[in-house]
């Protein structure tokens, strides 16, 4: 990578040999004969690298180094010295700098510090673009949300999110996005600088899960050869989000309710307890109330943590919302793969609103993936999908034409749709050209507004 340096040294043929040296390798180089001169030059920019000596008159490099620190955080700084002050260079570490060279004639050695300054700039980099986009992607504005049921459940999660304490449980079926939600809620409230710690609760073991979750002191078993933090202290100011609090053992409901009724816990092995400040955000694909009702959740401690719960629409029951997330996943999986963003011709859009995604939101982005590995040309096509997208798709309704003159085709293979199924094939159909109008739709059909919603719920019901 090129990256913006400044050499700092006293010594003109020591700066100017460094300088031609990495301007040689594509960097751009600025020489500063003073402590002084850099700090005046990092008023007007900041360089990726500073290259500066120890021993310097006037402001000297430790107290440059000083400042350098406050007003370029992000800069890595080496330092120069000459043979038999390297003790002053390790000083400096101490103080924040990245590493040290011994100046040479030759130059001895530059390139591997160099190298390696360059190797932490560039993870660093990459550290920060990923976390930058993976914090992005839960805001609010980035949201794909056309649904009435998606905006309605967004407006509420956004009046939770500001709620820093209420405990939040998600519910749907798997792959509906609940551990996303989770994201969300904790990056756009006040608690969005705090961690984030998620855990699936049948991911660990249940011998286990007590010492995963409260940490435990050395020596309070076998093999406790140190302390360990537990979840709950590594959720200290942020949230905590246990995934398939369905699953949760029995023993390990009744400490968890001690921890939100009290607000504090114990280390295993220890005797004092510890206060504890998260949010709990729980979720599952179980209806808790049966669980409750059978005896396998404890009904108090279903009462605390439903304090919030928010059901998330199965992809079936949302298909405005299909199409605008394949886009978005297309052009992800475009950019990982080095692909051009491909459109989607019109017999895939049909295929991709029509099937049921019993895997919902996770089952449709392993399909878009899986698409775009196969896709040769700029245009998304059938034979891109899996099977059992093709499959359904001669026997559904489809439009040809725009505007008025829209037709209607049913392609039906007696023996396996009823009456029903065309008819929702029909209103479907209808309501995708009427861009998910209902009172258009319903004019379209025939029918009033209420005479469609009404034909609807009994679909979704049924």
């Amino acid at each position: 990578m090129q990256a913006v340096i400044y050499v700092t040294d006293d010594e003109q043929a020591i700066r100017s040999a460094i300088a031609k040296r990495l301007t040689r390798q594509g960097h751009h180089v600025v020489g500063y004969e003073s402590g002084e001169a850099l700090l005046e030059g990092l008023q007007h920019n900041l360089p990726d690298l500073v290259l500066l000596d120890v021993r310097m008159p006037g402001l000297s490099g430790l107290d440059a180094l000083k400042h350098v620190r406050q007003m370029a955080p992000a800069t890595i700084v080496i330092m120069l010295t000459a043979y038999g002050m390297v003790q002053d260079a390790v000083e400096t570490m101490k103080l924040g700098a990245y590493d040290f060279m011994v100046k040479s004639v030759d130059l001895e050695g530059i390139d591997a510090v160099i190298d390696r300054a360059l190797d932490v700039l560039r993870l660093r980099r990459r550290l920060e673009s990923e976390l930058g986009r993976q914090d992005s992607q839960y805001h609010m504005k980035n949201l794909e949300a056309h649904s009435p049921a998606m905006r309605q459940l967004l407006k509420q999660v956004r009046e939770v999110a500001e709620s820093p304490r209420s405990s939040v449980m998600l519910l749907g079926e798997t792959g509906t996005g609940k551990e996303f939600l989770a994201h969300v809620i904790h990056h756009n409230g006040p608690r969005a600088a705090g961690p984030f710690i998620g855990v699936n609760c049948t991911a660990i073991p249940k011998e286990l899960f007590e010492s995963e979750l409260f940490g435990f002191e050395r020596g309070a078993f076998t093999g406790a050869n140190q302390r360990k933090l537990g979840l709950l202290e590594k959720a200290e100011g942020g949230t905590l989000f246990l995934d398939e609090i369905g699953d949760l053992d029995q023993s390990m409901q009744a400490k968890l309710l001690r921890v939100i009724q009290e607000r504090s816990f114990r280390r295993l092995g220890a005797t004092d307890d510890l206060g504890v400040n998260f949010r709990l955000i729980t979720a599952t694909n179980r209806d808790l109330k049966k669980e409750v009702l059978r005896g396998a959740f404890r009904e108090d401690l279903y009462f605390r943590l439903n304090v919030v719960a928010f059901e998330i629409p199965p992809l079936r029951k949302r298909v405005e919302d299909i199409l605008p997330l394949c886009r978005r996943a297309i052009v992800r999986f475009a950019q990982e793969f080095n692909k051009p963003v491909p459109d989607i011709d019109p017999a895939t859009r049909v295929m991709l609103e029509r099937y049921q995604y019993p895997g919902n939101v996770r089952e449709l982005q392993n399909i878009l993936e899986r698409a775009l590995i196969f896709c040769q040309g700029r245009t998304l096509t059938p034979t891109c999908l899996p099977n059992e997208l093709r499959e359904i798709a001669p026997y559904v309704a489809v439009a040809s034409g725009t505007g008025i003159d829209s037709m209607v085709r049913i392609d039906m293979k007696l023996g396996q749709q009823t009456l029903a199924d065309i008819e929702r094939m029909i209103i479907d159909e209808v309501l995708r050209l009427s861009s998910y109008n209902k009172t258009l739709a319903a004019k379209s059909l025939g029918l009033t507004r209420f005479s469609l919603e009404r034909r609807l719920k009994k679909v979704v019901d049924g």
